[in-house]
């Protein structure tokens, strides 16, 4: 423009220096680089350069790229994350298996024959009771896992056993995941889990299944227990009463009640009482005031005596435990003020299928419950009429009004309904076979004229 004046540009403004820009910084760069140290790399034809490429390049800058923005949206056909179960699937079926449990074996310590015998000459109701209903525990014999019962136990504690059905099948397929996902009514899995592969994962993995965390560290200990020897079948067995509570009610989850249920229905031992049962006490109060009142009238309800795990269909399983830790009578425990009639026990081990009984229905004979009945008690007032039996005293303190009144609910002393001292006084003449007598207390109902 300064030419187009006809002025000549002056000196000092030749000199004058414009702002670099980067492509210039650039090209001045090149310039500078003798022609035959220059390299020209040219890019596919993407505009990218492949990594050897890049690497031949030597000190050519890469191209700056401003960093993207992070999103939290998801692509469209981005697969969802995988499920915490999936991964437990991946990793605890290559948990070595570790030594099979040994069972206890499906044979009684004393005669069955013998106690009952006992039983009926310290009072003849209970022949008609033999005649008519079946112990179970003690005439139905299977072979227990120890392990496997007390782990059942822990996962059915306070809750329905639906719940606690779904929660036991999702827990055995954390170890075996070919099993189906759903289990269909009455459809019983004979696999279960052994204590070394249980104790070999984490808490974490086992509430994949549903379990809470307590219950998750409560068969944890169990697992270890059993996987490191401090517990086993045969120590179990060879125990006495008191060395197998101790043992026992180490395992954090596990009180004197689960204890109890363990003695009378897995180990068969025939001398437990149940003190803190309330179906037992309730039991126990109407047995003893029918015979110390006449007016008094009570009945055996089948319906009423505890199921095992293949009788499920049949009613809701009532809760056990009911303290976590158990520390407190079991007796004041939430599930038995719920259920003070009735009491759970801890499931008979599964039958596993055989191609002699496998899609076998039971009959109508085999699933029919016996109607509930009256203990004949004619025959025993009139002995004791007749002075040819001594009528077992009413501990201190109690009375046929007194046990009347107990039975109000409003009137249990301590969340109980007898204490420990008025049932062991009560169930004396029963003893060494007061597991027997026990069983049936859960079946006792009042009776109606």
């Amino acid at each position: 423009m300064l030419r187009a004046l006809g002025r000549r540009v002056p000196t000092n403004l030749r000199t004058i220096r414009m702002p670099v820009t980067r492509s210039a910084s650039r090209a001045a760069a090149a310039a500078s680089t003798p022609v035959e140290d220059q390299v020209v790399k040219t890019p596919r034809t993407n505009g990218k350069f492949s990594k050897r490429e890049a690497d031949d390049a030597g000190d050519v800058p890469a191209p700056v790229k401003k960093p993207r923005k992070k999103t939290t949206a998801k692509p469209a056909d981005a697969a969802p994350p995988a499920p915490a179960q999936s991964v437990a699937k991946a990793v605890v079926p290559a948990i070595p298996l570790g030594e099979p449990a040994a069972l206890v074996p499906a044979v009684l310590t004393f005669s069955f024959e013998d106690a009952k015998k006992h039983l009926i000459s310290v009072d003849r109701r209970f022949k008609d009771i033999f005649d008519r209903l079946k112990c179970r525990p003690f005439e139905h014999l299977e072979r227990v896992d120890p392990f496997r019962t007390l782990t059942d136990s822990i996962l059915g504690q306070q809750i329905s056993w639906r719940a606690a059905r779904s929660i036991r099948h999702r827990f055995i397929r954390l170890f075996d995941p070919s099993l189906p996902e759903q289990l269909e009514d009455h459809q019983t899995i004979d696999f279960f889990p052994t204590a070394q592969q249980v104790a070999s994962i984490d808490s974490a993995t086992l509430r994949t299944a549903g379990l809470s965390g307590r219950k998750a560290e409560y068969v944890l200990d169990l697992a270890s227990r059993f996987a490191d020897g401090r517990l086993s079948t045969q120590k179990l067995l060879e125990a006495d009463e008191e060395e197998l509570y101790r043992m026992l009610t180490e395992v954090r989850g596990i009180g004197n009640w689960t204890v109890d249920m363990f003695a009378i229905f897995s180990l068969r031992r025939p001398d437990i009482l149940p003190v803190g049962d309330l179906g037992v006490q309730r039991g126990i109060l109407r047995w003893f005031l029918s015979l110390h009142d006449p007016s008094y009238l009570v009945n055996i309800s089948p319906q009423k005596l505890p199921k095992p795990s293949s009788d499920e269909g049949q009613g809701d399983k009532v809760e056990q435990d009911g303290a976590a830790d158990e520390s407190e009578p079991a007796a004041a425990g939430p599930a038995r003020a719920l259920s003070p009639d009735t009491s759970s026990t801890l499931p008979a081990p599964e039958i596993p299928a055989t191609p002699a009984n496998k899609g076998k229905k039971k009959s109508d004979d085999e699933s029919a419950m016996p109607p509930p009945f009256t203990p004949s008690i004619n025959k025993t007032l009139n002995m004791y009429a007749r002075g040819e039996v001594d009528v077992p005293p009413l501990p201190e303190g109690l009375t046929p009004g007194a046990l009347k009144s107990r039975l109000d609910v409003k009137k249990k002393i301590k969340g109980a309904i007898l204490t420990p001292k008025e049932m062991e006084e009560l169930t004396q003449p029963w003893r060494p076979y007061r597991s027997l007598g026990v069983f049936y207390m859960w079946a006792l109902a009042e009776g109606t004229k």
